[in-house]
């Protein structure tokens, strides 16, 4: 973790948001997510709300999407940051978390189906994404761990989006936008090793 302080940060004002959630009346009430910047599409299409895109980021609906989030960030995150420096985290981190959110936004408001969303799973899904396309990238050079990890990554995000069209309170879109944008953005991210001048 020492290597991941952006990581650490980001769990940390999770967490933040998660308490003020609870003060404000409870993180599952649809008022106080709105309250605290949800993703909502009539807010963001609607009445120019794009700050909800990034807001929405940070808050969670209830303990176990919490813990679940958490745990993913914390073992991605860590990860990805040590293996490409905190910049390129951050950035791609960012990146695939809006990705995640617009596309719940255009979905759900093209549909006509507005939906209250929130949660890091667009930028999550954007880690995974990112991570399996670096080892993809460099399949041909990969140790047998590296191999086996890379099949690990790829069937962990098959499952959960196969999860997301069975009908659960998943927010497909916003996993498909943080994913496919990692997967693209992924390809063009260099790990630390081979940027050092050592």
């Amino acid at each position: 973790m020492s290597r991941a302080p952006v990581t650490r940060l980001i769990l940390a004002l999770i967490a933040v948001v998660f308490v003020l959630e609870v003060l404000r009346g409870g993180s599952t009430q649809i008022a106080v997510l709105l309250e605290l910047g949800a993703n909502y599409s009539p807010l963001v299409l609607g009445k120019g709300q794009w700050w909800r895109l990034l807001t929405s980021m940070f808050l969670h609906i209830g303990i176990m999407h919490l813990l679940f989030n958490g745990f993913a960030l914390f073992q991605l995150g860590t990860l990805y940051e040590s293996w490409t420096g905190s910049a390129k985290f951050s950035a791609l981190y960012f990146a695939t978390g809006l990705a995640g959110s617009l596309a719940s936004t255009l979905f759900h408001g093209l549909r006509g189906s507005p939906t209250v969303s929130a949660g890091a799973s667009g930028a999550i899904f954007g880690l995974l994404g990112a991570l399996i396309a670096l080892l993809l990238k460099r399949r041909d050079r990969l140790l047998p761990q590296a191999r086996s990890l890379l099949q690990q990554l790829a069937f962990w995000a098959g499952i959960n989006i196969l999860l997301g069209f069975t009908g659960m309170s998943l927010d497909n879109a916003a996993h498909l936008g943080g994913f496919l944008s990692g997967l693209a953005l992924g390809f063009f991210v260099r790990p630390i090793w081979e940027t050092s001048t050592d």
